[in-house]
Protein backbone atom coordinates (compact mmCIF):
# COMPACT_ATOMS: atom_id res chain seq x y z
CA UNK A 1 0.00 0.00 0.00
CA UNK A 2 1.61 3.46 -0.99
CA UNK A 3 1.77 6.25 1.74
CA UNK A 4 -1.01 8.35 2.24
CA UNK A 5 -3.44 5.32 0.73
CA UNK A 6 -6.48 5.18 3.12
CA UNK A 7 -8.72 2.51 2.99
CA UNK A 8 -12.50 2.31 4.26
CA UNK A 9 -13.17 -0.38 6.67
CA UNK A 10 -16.81 -2.45 5.80
CA UNK A 11 -18.53 -1.12 8.85
CA UNK A 12 -21.68 1.17 9.47
CA UNK A 13 -19.26 4.05 9.75
CA UNK A 14 -19.46 3.35 5.69
CA UNK A 15 -23.04 3.96 5.79
CA UNK A 16 -23.41 7.34 7.04
CA UNK A 17 -20.86 8.97 4.90
CA UNK A 18 -22.56 10.80 1.90
CA UNK A 19 -20.76 8.75 -0.92
CA UNK A 20 -21.85 5.68 -0.41
CA UNK A 21 -25.01 4.15 -1.53
CA UNK A 22 -28.17 4.67 0.61
CA UNK A 23 -27.69 1.01 2.05
CA UNK A 24 -29.83 1.83 5.38
CA UNK A 25 -32.80 1.73 2.78
CA UNK A 26 -31.70 -0.98 0.87
CA UNK A 27 -31.86 -3.14 3.65
CA UNK A 28 -35.10 -1.82 5.34
CA UNK A 29 -37.01 -2.64 2.11
CA UNK A 30 -35.48 -6.00 1.42
CA UNK A 31 -38.45 -8.30 0.37
CA UNK A 32 -36.79 -10.88 3.22
CA UNK A 33 -38.19 -9.35 6.88
CA UNK A 34 -35.96 -9.70 9.74
CA UNK A 35 -36.26 -11.95 12.14
CA UNK A 36 -38.23 -10.34 15.38
CA UNK A 37 -35.22 -8.41 17.45
CA UNK A 38 -35.23 -11.05 20.30
CA UNK A 39 -34.59 -13.79 18.04
CA UNK A 40 -31.66 -12.03 16.23
CA UNK A 41 -30.46 -11.39 19.72
CA UNK A 42 -30.73 -15.33 20.45
CA UNK A 43 -29.14 -16.03 17.50
CA UNK A 44 -25.97 -13.56 17.92
CA UNK A 45 -25.69 -15.09 21.70
CA UNK A 46 -25.84 -18.93 21.25
CA UNK A 47 -22.42 -18.52 19.84
CA UNK A 48 -21.22 -17.51 23.34
CA UNK A 49 -19.60 -20.31 25.19
CA UNK A 50 -19.76 -18.45 28.47
CA UNK A 51 -23.82 -18.53 28.84
CA UNK A 52 -25.63 -21.36 29.99
CA UNK A 53 -27.47 -22.30 26.83
CA UNK A 54 -31.01 -23.25 28.17
CA UNK A 55 -32.41 -21.66 24.07
CA UNK A 56 -30.53 -24.47 22.40
CA UNK A 57 -32.37 -26.78 20.06
CA UNK A 58 -29.52 -29.21 19.47
CA UNK A 59 -28.24 -32.15 21.10
CA UNK A 60 -24.97 -31.38 23.56
CA UNK A 61 -21.20 -31.58 22.26
CA UNK A 62 -21.40 -34.03 24.42
CA UNK A 63 -23.72 -36.73 23.31
CA UNK A 64 -22.34 -35.72 19.73
CA UNK A 65 -20.45 -39.24 18.42
CA UNK A 66 -17.07 -38.01 17.77
CA UNK A 67 -15.44 -41.07 17.12
CA UNK A 68 -18.30 -43.24 14.73
CA UNK A 69 -18.05 -39.85 12.48
CA UNK A 70 -14.71 -39.92 12.22
CA UNK A 71 -14.85 -43.56 11.25
CA UNK A 72 -17.48 -42.26 8.71
CA UNK A 73 -15.56 -40.08 7.17
CA UNK A 74 -12.68 -42.28 6.75
CA UNK A 75 -15.03 -44.05 5.04
CA UNK A 76 -16.20 -41.89 2.69
CA UNK A 77 -12.77 -40.58 1.64
CA UNK A 78 -11.94 -43.93 1.29
CA UNK A 79 -14.41 -44.01 -1.50
CA UNK A 80 -13.80 -40.26 -2.91
CA UNK A 81 -13.69 -39.05 -6.31
CA UNK A 82 -14.27 -35.73 -7.72
CA UNK A 83 -17.45 -33.82 -6.62
CA UNK A 84 -19.69 -32.65 -9.49
CA UNK A 85 -22.88 -31.10 -9.42
CA UNK A 86 -25.62 -34.01 -7.99
CA UNK A 87 -28.87 -34.96 -9.46
CA UNK A 88 -31.46 -32.00 -8.53
CA UNK A 89 -33.19 -34.19 -6.52
CA UNK A 90 -29.92 -34.96 -4.53
CA UNK A 91 -27.47 -38.03 -4.19
CA UNK A 92 -29.13 -41.26 -5.17
CA UNK A 93 -27.45 -43.34 -2.85
CA UNK A 94 -28.83 -41.35 -0.05
CA UNK A 95 -32.04 -40.96 -1.17
CA UNK A 96 -31.95 -45.19 -1.72
CA UNK A 97 -31.14 -44.91 2.11
CA UNK A 98 -33.95 -42.76 3.39
CA UNK A 99 -36.19 -44.79 1.19
CA UNK A 100 -35.58 -48.26 2.98
CA UNK A 101 -35.06 -45.58 6.56
CA UNK A 102 -38.62 -44.14 5.95
CA UNK A 103 -40.55 -47.75 5.37
CA UNK A 104 -39.66 -48.54 9.19
CA UNK A 105 -41.89 -45.67 10.05
CA UNK A 106 -44.61 -46.61 7.24
CA UNK A 107 -43.44 -44.49 4.73
CA UNK A 108 -43.68 -45.57 1.26
CA UNK A 109 -41.60 -43.44 -0.66
CA UNK A 110 -39.58 -44.46 -3.64
CA UNK A 111 -35.76 -42.34 -4.39
CA UNK A 112 -37.54 -40.44 -6.89
CA UNK A 113 -40.27 -38.73 -4.19
CA UNK A 114 -37.52 -37.84 -2.02
CA UNK A 115 -35.54 -34.52 -2.54
CA UNK A 116 -32.51 -33.25 -0.16
CA UNK A 117 -32.54 -30.49 1.26
CA UNK A 118 -29.77 -28.42 3.28
CA UNK A 119 -32.27 -28.91 6.32
CA UNK A 120 -35.68 -28.29 6.98
CA UNK A 121 -36.08 -24.20 6.97
CA UNK A 122 -34.86 -24.72 3.52
CA UNK A 123 -37.45 -26.81 3.10
CA UNK A 124 -40.19 -24.61 4.37
CA UNK A 125 -38.57 -21.94 1.61
CA UNK A 126 -38.99 -24.03 -1.19
CA UNK A 127 -42.31 -24.45 -0.22
CA UNK A 128 -42.90 -20.83 0.11
CA UNK A 129 -42.12 -19.52 -3.14
CA UNK A 130 -42.46 -23.02 -4.96
CA UNK A 131 -46.41 -24.19 -4.35
CA UNK A 132 -48.15 -21.39 -3.15
CA UNK A 133 -49.14 -18.10 -4.83
CA UNK A 134 -49.02 -14.80 -3.04
CA UNK A 135 -51.67 -13.96 -0.30
CA UNK A 136 -51.97 -17.87 0.35
CA UNK A 137 -52.44 -18.67 4.27
CA UNK A 138 -50.44 -20.93 6.80
CA UNK A 139 -52.87 -22.64 9.11
CA UNK A 140 -50.62 -23.88 12.03
CA UNK A 141 -50.54 -24.72 15.89
CA UNK A 142 -50.23 -21.91 18.52
CA UNK A 143 -47.77 -21.21 19.42
CA UNK A 144 -44.95 -22.39 16.95
CA UNK A 145 -41.54 -21.95 16.26
CA UNK A 146 -42.85 -20.79 12.85
CA UNK A 147 -43.74 -17.63 14.47
CA UNK A 148 -40.43 -17.00 15.35
CA UNK A 149 -39.30 -17.44 11.56
CA UNK A 150 -39.85 -14.75 8.64
CA UNK A 151 -40.11 -17.12 6.26
CA UNK A 152 -43.71 -17.60 4.83
CA UNK A 153 -44.48 -13.81 5.85
CA UNK A 154 -41.40 -12.69 3.78
CA UNK A 155 -43.66 -13.89 0.60
CA UNK A 156 -46.84 -12.50 1.07
CA UNK A 157 -48.49 -14.93 3.31
CA UNK A 158 -50.57 -14.83 6.79
CA UNK A 159 -50.30 -17.21 9.60
CA UNK A 160 -53.52 -17.97 11.19
CA UNK A 161 -52.73 -19.77 14.36
CA UNK A 162 -54.63 -22.61 15.37
CA UNK A 163 -55.40 -23.67 19.53
CA UNK A 164 -54.06 -26.96 20.70
CA UNK A 165 -54.72 -29.00 23.48
CA UNK A 166 -52.26 -31.72 25.54
CA UNK A 167 -53.10 -34.38 22.22
CA UNK A 168 -52.24 -31.69 19.62
CA UNK A 169 -54.01 -29.06 17.08
CA UNK A 170 -58.05 -29.01 17.65
CA UNK A 171 -59.37 -30.41 14.56
CA UNK A 172 -62.58 -28.09 14.89
CA UNK A 173 -60.80 -25.28 14.52
CA UNK A 174 -59.17 -26.16 11.86
CA UNK A 175 -62.40 -26.93 10.11
CA UNK A 176 -63.63 -23.69 10.71
CA UNK A 177 -60.31 -21.69 9.58
CA UNK A 178 -60.31 -23.93 6.44
CA UNK A 179 -63.58 -23.50 5.10
CA UNK A 180 -62.91 -20.01 3.55
CA UNK A 181 -59.29 -20.98 2.39
CA UNK A 182 -59.53 -23.53 -0.03
CA UNK A 183 -56.85 -23.23 -3.04
CA UNK A 184 -54.63 -20.59 -1.07
CA UNK A 185 -53.86 -22.37 2.08
CA UNK A 186 -51.65 -25.25 3.58
CA UNK A 187 -51.16 -26.57 7.26
CA UNK A 188 -48.18 -26.51 8.86
CA UNK A 189 -47.58 -28.93 12.10
CA UNK A 190 -45.25 -30.14 14.20
CA UNK A 191 -47.30 -33.25 15.21
CA UNK A 192 -43.82 -35.09 17.37
CA UNK A 193 -42.65 -33.37 20.60
CA UNK A 194 -44.26 -29.90 19.21
CA UNK A 195 -41.41 -26.84 19.43
CA UNK A 196 -42.03 -25.20 21.52
CA UNK A 197 -44.79 -26.87 23.25
CA UNK A 198 -43.48 -30.70 23.59
CA UNK A 199 -46.49 -32.10 22.84
CA UNK A 200 -46.85 -35.47 21.07
CA UNK A 201 -49.91 -35.47 18.85
CA UNK A 202 -51.98 -38.57 19.68
CA UNK A 203 -52.72 -40.96 16.98
CA UNK A 204 -57.13 -40.81 16.67
CA UNK A 205 -55.75 -36.59 16.60
CA UNK A 206 -53.29 -37.75 13.69
CA UNK A 207 -56.40 -39.23 11.98
CA UNK A 208 -58.68 -36.72 12.59
CA UNK A 209 -56.51 -33.84 11.24
CA UNK A 210 -55.62 -35.59 8.06
CA UNK A 211 -59.39 -36.97 7.64
CA UNK A 212 -60.26 -33.22 7.97
CA UNK A 213 -57.50 -32.27 5.63
CA UNK A 214 -58.91 -34.51 3.04
CA UNK A 215 -62.22 -33.32 3.23
CA UNK A 216 -61.23 -29.91 3.08
CA UNK A 217 -58.58 -30.72 0.23
CA UNK A 218 -56.19 -28.56 2.34
CA UNK A 219 -52.42 -30.09 1.45
CA UNK A 220 -50.37 -30.41 4.59
CA UNK A 221 -46.59 -30.13 5.91
CA UNK A 222 -45.80 -32.66 8.35
CA UNK A 223 -42.52 -31.20 10.17
CA UNK A 224 -41.37 -34.42 11.43
CA UNK A 225 -37.69 -33.89 12.85
CA UNK A 226 -38.06 -34.96 16.15
CA UNK A 227 -39.61 -37.67 15.64
CA UNK A 228 -36.77 -39.98 16.70
CA UNK A 229 -35.99 -38.49 19.79
CA UNK A 230 -38.54 -40.17 21.74
CA UNK A 231 -37.73 -41.35 25.12
CA UNK A 232 -40.52 -43.09 26.77
CA UNK A 233 -42.32 -44.93 23.97
CA UNK A 234 -42.66 -45.09 20.19
CA UNK A 235 -44.81 -42.16 18.58
CA UNK A 236 -47.73 -42.87 16.67
CA UNK A 237 -47.28 -43.35 12.68
CA UNK A 238 -46.94 -40.29 10.98
CA UNK A 239 -49.58 -38.44 9.18
CA UNK A 240 -47.71 -39.59 5.71
CA UNK A 241 -48.01 -43.20 7.18
CA UNK A 242 -51.75 -42.69 7.10
CA UNK A 243 -51.50 -40.63 3.97
CA UNK A 244 -53.58 -42.13 1.08
CA UNK A 245 -54.28 -39.50 -1.57
CA UNK A 246 -51.08 -37.30 -1.59
CA UNK A 247 -52.33 -34.60 1.06
CA UNK A 248 -48.90 -34.60 2.70
CA UNK A 249 -45.30 -33.30 2.51
CA UNK A 250 -43.16 -34.94 4.87
CA UNK A 251 -39.82 -33.12 6.42
CA UNK A 252 -36.99 -35.38 8.03
CA UNK A 253 -33.79 -33.43 9.29
CA UNK A 254 -30.72 -35.05 10.87
CA UNK A 255 -29.80 -31.72 12.22
CA UNK A 256 -31.49 -32.46 15.63
CA UNK A 257 -31.02 -36.03 15.63
CA UNK A 258 -27.15 -36.14 14.69
CA UNK A 259 -25.22 -32.82 13.90
CA UNK A 260 -27.02 -29.40 12.42
CA UNK A 261 -23.50 -28.82 10.82
CA UNK A 262 -24.38 -31.24 7.96
CA UNK A 263 -27.46 -29.33 6.45
CA UNK A 264 -29.07 -32.70 5.22
CA UNK A 265 -32.49 -33.07 5.67
CA UNK A 266 -35.84 -34.43 2.89
CA UNK A 267 -38.97 -34.07 1.69
CA UNK A 268 -41.25 -36.48 0.61
CA UNK A 269 -43.84 -36.03 -1.70
CA UNK A 270 -45.57 -36.47 -4.64
CA UNK A 271 -43.29 -37.04 -7.71
CA UNK A 272 -44.86 -33.73 -9.39
CA UNK A 273 -44.10 -31.39 -6.23
CA UNK A 274 -40.70 -32.99 -5.90
CA UNK A 275 -39.91 -32.14 -9.48
CA UNK A 276 -40.83 -28.76 -8.60
CA UNK A 277 -39.03 -28.06 -5.56
CA UNK A 278 -35.80 -30.04 -6.77
CA UNK A 279 -36.02 -27.28 -10.16
CA UNK A 280 -36.31 -24.05 -7.82
CA UNK A 281 -33.43 -25.74 -5.30
CA UNK A 282 -30.83 -26.11 -8.03
CA UNK A 283 -31.95 -22.39 -8.80
CA UNK A 284 -31.29 -21.65 -5.28
CA UNK A 285 -27.69 -23.41 -4.46
CA UNK A 286 -27.43 -25.94 -6.98
CA UNK A 287 -27.56 -28.97 -4.33
CA UNK A 288 -26.53 -29.78 -1.21
CA UNK A 289 -22.84 -30.53 -0.18
CA UNK A 290 -22.24 -33.41 -1.94
CA UNK A 291 -19.92 -34.22 1.25
CA UNK A 292 -22.62 -33.75 3.76
CA UNK A 293 -24.57 -36.07 1.49
CA UNK A 294 -22.40 -39.02 1.31
CA UNK A 295 -21.98 -38.99 5.25
CA UNK A 296 -25.01 -38.77 5.92
CA UNK A 297 -25.55 -41.85 3.58
CA UNK A 298 -22.89 -43.71 5.41
CA UNK A 299 -24.22 -43.25 8.15
CA UNK A 300 -27.70 -44.61 7.37
CA UNK A 301 -26.29 -47.63 5.24
CA UNK A 302 -23.90 -48.61 7.90
CA UNK A 303 -26.69 -49.10 10.55
CA UNK A 304 -24.90 -46.83 12.47
CA UNK A 305 -27.44 -44.26 12.87
CA UNK A 306 -29.70 -46.89 14.88
CA UNK A 307 -27.13 -47.24 17.16
CA UNK A 308 -26.37 -43.81 17.51
CA UNK A 309 -30.52 -42.67 18.25
CA UNK A 310 -30.18 -45.72 20.75
CA UNK A 311 -27.90 -43.57 22.57
CA UNK A 312 -29.30 -40.09 22.07
CA UNK A 313 -32.26 -41.35 23.70
CA UNK A 314 -31.10 -42.85 26.82
CA UNK A 315 -29.26 -39.44 27.21
CA UNK A 316 -31.84 -37.50 26.96
CA UNK A 317 -33.61 -39.32 29.64
CA UNK A 318 -31.20 -38.59 31.96
CA UNK A 319 -31.40 -34.83 31.24
CA UNK A 320 -35.10 -34.93 31.03
CA UNK A 321 -34.83 -36.30 34.55
CA UNK A 322 -32.34 -33.63 35.66
CA UNK A 323 -34.09 -30.76 34.65
CA UNK A 324 -37.63 -31.96 36.23
CA UNK A 325 -36.00 -32.51 39.27
CA UNK A 326 -34.45 -29.34 39.52
CA UNK A 327 -38.29 -27.59 38.40
CA UNK A 328 -39.47 -29.57 40.96
CA UNK A 329 -36.89 -28.07 43.89
CA UNK A 330 -37.00 -24.57 43.08
CA UNK A 331 -39.81 -23.39 40.98
CA UNK A 332 -43.16 -26.13 41.55
CA UNK A 333 -44.97 -22.69 43.76
CA UNK A 334 -44.14 -20.44 40.80
CA UNK A 335 -44.80 -21.96 37.50
CA UNK A 336 -46.77 -25.34 35.47
CA UNK A 337 -45.06 -27.41 33.00
CA UNK A 338 -46.19 -30.72 31.35
CA UNK A 339 -43.23 -33.67 31.52
CA UNK A 340 -42.66 -34.31 27.48
CA UNK A 341 -42.59 -37.91 26.53
CA UNK A 342 -39.27 -36.65 24.05
CA UNK A 343 -38.04 -33.94 22.03
CA UNK A 344 -36.05 -31.28 23.56
CA UNK A 345 -38.13 -28.83 25.45
CA UNK A 346 -39.84 -28.45 28.71
CA UNK A 347 -43.04 -25.33 27.77
CA UNK A 348 -42.99 -23.30 31.06
CA UNK A 349 -45.96 -21.30 32.39
CA UNK A 350 -44.77 -19.03 34.83
CA UNK A 351 -47.32 -18.19 37.41
CA UNK A 352 -46.64 -14.69 38.74
CA UNK A 353 -47.04 -11.86 36.07
CA UNK A 354 -44.22 -10.26 34.97
CA UNK A 355 -42.48 -8.80 31.74
CA UNK A 356 -41.40 -11.89 29.69
CA UNK A 357 -38.97 -8.85 28.20
CA UNK A 358 -37.64 -8.06 31.31
CA UNK A 359 -37.09 -11.66 32.48
CA UNK A 360 -35.78 -12.65 29.15
CA UNK A 361 -32.58 -9.29 29.69
CA UNK A 362 -32.81 -10.43 33.56
CA UNK A 363 -31.35 -13.59 32.77
CA UNK A 364 -28.86 -12.73 29.84
CA UNK A 365 -27.05 -10.61 32.30
CA UNK A 366 -26.77 -13.23 34.63
CA UNK A 367 -24.87 -15.85 31.92
CA UNK A 368 -28.09 -17.27 31.17
CA UNK A 369 -29.66 -17.42 27.58
CA UNK A 370 -33.21 -19.30 27.66
CA UNK A 371 -36.27 -18.37 24.44
CA UNK A 372 -39.27 -16.32 25.82
CA UNK A 373 -42.46 -17.37 24.88
CA UNK A 374 -43.85 -14.75 23.20
CA UNK A 375 -41.37 -15.36 20.01
CA UNK A 376 -43.63 -17.98 18.92
CA UNK A 377 -46.82 -16.69 20.02
CA UNK A 378 -47.68 -12.90 21.48
CA UNK A 379 -49.82 -14.67 23.54
CA UNK A 380 -47.54 -16.88 25.16
CA UNK A 381 -46.00 -13.93 27.33
CA UNK A 382 -46.02 -15.77 30.27
CA UNK A 383 -43.77 -18.94 28.78
CA UNK A 384 -40.74 -19.63 27.95
CA UNK A 385 -39.24 -22.55 26.13
CA UNK A 386 -36.35 -24.62 28.25
CA UNK A 387 -34.14 -27.03 26.75
CA UNK A 388 -32.37 -29.75 28.14
CA UNK A 389 -31.00 -30.79 25.57
CA UNK A 390 -27.37 -28.90 25.16
CA UNK A 391 -26.38 -27.11 28.56
CA UNK A 392 -23.98 -29.84 31.21
CA UNK A 393 -25.83 -31.27 33.51
CA UNK A 394 -24.55 -28.72 36.04
CA UNK A 395 -25.43 -26.11 34.37
CA UNK A 396 -28.78 -27.16 33.49
CA UNK A 397 -29.27 -27.54 37.10
CA UNK A 398 -27.64 -24.32 37.99
CA UNK A 399 -29.81 -22.64 35.23
CA UNK A 400 -33.26 -23.50 36.21
CA UNK A 401 -32.05 -22.42 39.91
CA UNK A 402 -31.27 -18.94 38.44
CA UNK A 403 -34.97 -18.81 36.63
CA UNK A 404 -36.69 -19.44 39.57
CA UNK A 405 -34.41 -16.50 41.72
CA UNK A 406 -35.20 -14.03 38.69
CA UNK A 407 -38.65 -14.50 38.98
CA UNK A 408 -38.89 -14.47 42.56
CA UNK A 409 -37.10 -11.02 42.07
CA UNK A 410 -39.23 -10.03 39.40
CA UNK A 411 -42.64 -10.81 40.68
CA UNK A 412 -41.29 -8.98 43.83
CA UNK A 413 -41.51 -5.66 41.76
Amino acid sequence: MGKGTFVVNNTWTLLATNLSPAWNDYIQSGIQKPSQATVQEINEAESNTNLIQLSKGELSTEIFPIDTMKLIMRRVSEKMEPFGYEDPKGFLPLRQSLSSYLRANGIHASPSSILIVSGALQALQLISVGLLPRGSTVLLEKPSYLYSLRVFQSVGMKLIGLPIDEYGLLPNSLSLSSKKLRGRAILYTIPCFHNPAGILMSEKRRQEILHGCEKEQLPIIEDDIYRELWIDELPPPPLKAMDRHGHVLYLGSLSKTLSPGLRIGWIVGPEPVIKRLADIKMQTDYGSSSLSQRVAAEWLASGLYQQHLESVRELLKIRRAVALEALETYLSDIATWDIPKGGFFIWLKILPKLSMRDFYVKALSKGILLNPGNIYAQEANRYLRLSFAYATLKDLKNGIYQINQIIRELAKG
